[in-house]
């Protein structure tokens, strides 16, 4: 592993050479100027991990020079060296956006964990912007596949909400790409630097759910062995997905009702209140105006909550997608398996096509992957596709039976499941990616005898 470098600018020789000494002594590679001008210039030449240069130079002061430096690398920390040790000098060069300072004559030791310090910190600002950079390209309007015309208009819909703080209620089918979509409105908004926080309604029981959104304080309840922030406080300054918002229970519903009203939560155990600065999305397979009616969701709420509605389209609905989300899909499966694929049939597409995808578009990746895992060729063909158990044959027509609607689709296919899972809820839930509190309701609802 190379040494970090350090740029040393510095017109008092003595100084120079002590503190290159310093510098290579922490295990550092030195490169020095005597002026400003110079240093600026070598910076400029060189990649330097931080800089550190005295206040007073022959030429232009260490302010001019780091306010230079920064233009070309604003990640740099840059460090000024003053011999005065004023506080109004120091509080000029902190106020300008210097890393930190040292005043002459300087502690050797001090220096050298300062410059570790200071490498530590563009390490991890490096690291922070190429974090930045893969969320935008995995979650931006760019990553989403929009070859349809009910996709164009979602991504039109998401490019005008975005720079918006608006409450948005994302509604579609299981695996439609609930949760990209909301991903998609906040990094493409004025919080996309923020925090983004997922929480999914059905997989936690009713008092788990209030901490993990609201907090608890220490002894708030059996096991509360420590304070514990909640994901509104660890999205403040960000977004807060509320995946499944269905499944969310009556007291917690009163809760966020408060929430999206003062701005402020209260920790479970707790009486303080904290304000808190998040955009909320939320997002449900379910109708939940019809839960309205029923009387097992509040009207307060959903009015709060629907602000705006995004409503995805199902699989079947945009099938001049699948294609290119296949394409996508096979290119992750061999990266992700080290398999390769040089070529895919054209009956591969057809046979896809021709699908109706109850599971939508987290089936479609399943099936893909599998394919992808399961050939023995590096040519795709529609004879490895397995739908339902079967073999997919190319042109043929794989679509749903006549005459079924989607929910007697989808209670066979949880039945068959649950039946392969030997009736094991949370392990039928994990392999259709979805959580056992769903799982659980599905039962209910489709009066499976599991």
């Amino acid at each position: 592993m190379s040494k970090p470098k350090v740029l040393v600018i510095e017109d008092d020789p003595d100084g120079l050479r002590s503190i290159e000494e310093a510098a290579k002594d922490a295990g550092f590679e030195v490169v020095t100027a005597s002026r400003g001008e110079a240093g600026v210039q070598l910076f400029r030449e060189q990649e330097c991990d931080v800089v550190l240069s005295d206040l007073v130079l022959p030429d232009i002061d260490g302010v001019e020079v780091m306010t230079r430096i920064h233009k070309q690398d604003e990640k740099t920390p840059v460090m000024i060296m003053t011999a005065y040790g004023t506080v109004s000098s120091s509080v000029k060069a902190l106020k300008s956006g210097a890393y930190d300072y040292i005043t002459k004559p300087m502690d050797l030791d001090d220096l050298q964990s300062k410059l570790l310090r200071a490498v530590e910190t563009r390490m991890l600002r490096d690291r922070v912007s190429q974090l930045s950079q893969t969320l935008y390209k995995e979650y931006s309007l760019q990553s989403m596949v929009a070859q349809s015309e009910p996709m164009k208009e979602i991504v039109r819909e998401i490019q005008s909400l975005a720079d918006t703080n608006a409450t948005v209620l994302i509604q579609g089918e299981s695996g439609t790409g609930k949760e990209l979509a909301a991903r998609a409105l906040h990094v493409e908004g004025r919080r996309g630097r923020g925090p983004f926080v997922a929480v999914n309604c059905g997989a936690f029981a009713e008092n788990l759910l209030e901490s993990e959104l609201f907090g608890h304080e220490k002894g708030a309840f059996t096991g509360a062995v420590s304070q514990h922030k909640g994901a509104f406080e660890r999205a403040d300054g960000g977004t807060l997905f509320l995946d499944e918002i269905g499944d969310a229970p009556r007291s917690v519903q009163v809760k966020l009702l408060r929430v999206l009203e003062e701005r402020e939560i209260v920790r479970v155990g707790g009486h303080e209140s904290f304000r808190v600065d998040v955009r909320l999305i939320s997002a449900s397979n379910r109708d939940l105006d019809e839960m309205v009616e029923a009387g097992d969701f509040r009207a307060d709420l959903l009015y709060r909550l629907k602000v705006v509605t995004l409503l995805l389209p199902p699989l079947r609905e945009r099938k001049e997608d699948i294609r290119l989300l296949t394409d996508r899909f096979i290119a992750s499966a061999c990266e992700q398996h080290s398999r390769f694929i040089s070529s895919v049939e054209p009956g591969y597409y057809d046979a896809l096509m021709n699908y109706d995808w109850p599971g939508n578009i987290r089936q479609l990746r399943n099936v893909v992957e599998s394919s992808v895992v399961m050939t023995r060729e590096p040519v795709l063909r529609a004879s490895v596709i397995r739908l339902n158990g079967a073999a997919a044959k190319s042109g043929s027509e794989v679509s749903a039976p006549d005459g079924l609607t989607w929910d007697q689709i989808e209670k066979e296919i949880l039945a068959q499941a649950l039946q392969r899972n030997n009736g094991n809820r949370s392990l039928t839930a994990d392999k259709l990616g979805i959580s056992r509190r769903t799982i659980q309701r599905k039962i209910k609802d489709y009066g499976l005898p599991f």
